[in-house]
């Protein structure tokens, strides 16, 4: 199968030639470029988000008109669209939230809404929510984040009671979701791809402090925004998440280590320093 990515730069098209894959130049904001990028493929997958959380709703606004374009593309064909969301955007936090919990009506990425309304259309529209955590090696997301200020900062924190959960998945299962909900997945669909349905936030922050031999602390809420920075409104969340459904619907089975087993296995603690930070 010959899959085209999407690159904005020459450094990302070299690494995507590395990696085997076509070039397709342009960036979320080129609607041109996503339009005729869509119109040629068997199958889009929209993983990309401008993660500059100084400026959400204009990011957030931005991914909406990506992926309506993206979809206008597919429009009267049978070909897939898989729109990428979280698990923390489900309404039902606190408790184990599940494929059929909406999104925060009042949260300002817009990008399942955005889905719903293409599959009312009639496109083969589906979103794939994953957790704060896709982790393995070379991840660059949250986790490597918060090394990186229990490197600086010289304390592993937790915040709160540390008892928040947050549910993660490795790479190599969420590449192989993707892939069943390309070839599987009905229009309007919702699946979350959960290995660990909720790692306590304090475990997290433990096993970080033994590898850096650093002290492990409570932070109040209070004390976590100067702490932890823009990452403290996520790390403080409580979302467990299941994805009992979706493994049911479409024969899907994460077998990678889970987790805290992954963050014991060196990599995270011998790459951070090269880590590139979400923007915040």
């Amino acid at each position: 199968m010959c899959s085209a990515s999407l690159a904005r730069s020459q450094a990302a098209a070299k690494s995507l030639v590395a990696a085997g894959a076509d070039v397709h130049r342009g960036s979320l904001e080129d609607l041109e470029s996503l339009r005729s990028g869509a119109a040629a493929a068997d199958g889009v997958i929209h993983t990309a988000f401008i993660h500059d959380f100084a400026n959400y709703e204009p990011a957030a606004e931005a991914d909406r008109r990506a992926i309506t374009t993206l979809g206008d593309a597919l429009a009267g064909s049978a070909r897939p669209l898989i729109v990428t969301s979280g698990t923390l955007l489900a309404q039902r936090q606190g408790s184990l939230a599940t494929e059929e919990d909406a999104p925060h009506a009042s949260f300002p990425r817009k990008s399942e809404e955005a889905v719903i309304a293409l599959a009312a259309r009639g496109v083969r529209a589906s979103v794939l929510r994953l957790p704060p955590s896709v982790h393995g090696n070379g991840d660059h997301g949250f986790v490597p984040h918060l090394i990186s200020v229990a490197r600086e900062k010289g304390v592993s924190a937790f915040i709160g009671d540390g008892l928040n959960r947050w549910p993660a998945v490795h790479r190599l299962d969420a590449a192989h979701l993707y892939r069943l909900v390309l070839e599987k997945s009905s229009g309007g669909a919702t699946h979350p791809g959960v290995a660990d349905e909720g790692v306590s936030t304090r475990e997290i922050a433990e096993v970080i402090g033994r590898h850096l031999n650093v002290p492990v602390v409570g932070k109040s809420r209070e004390e976590a925004a100067d702490h932890f920075g823009w990452i403290a409104l996520f790390f403080g969340i409580d979302g467990p998440a299941s994805s009992a459904l979706t493994q049911q619907r479409l024969g899907w089975r994460p077998v990678q280590p889970g987790l805290i087993a992954d963050l014991n296995a060196e990599h995270y603690f011998e790459h951070t320093a090269d880590a590139v930070p979400l923007h915040g």
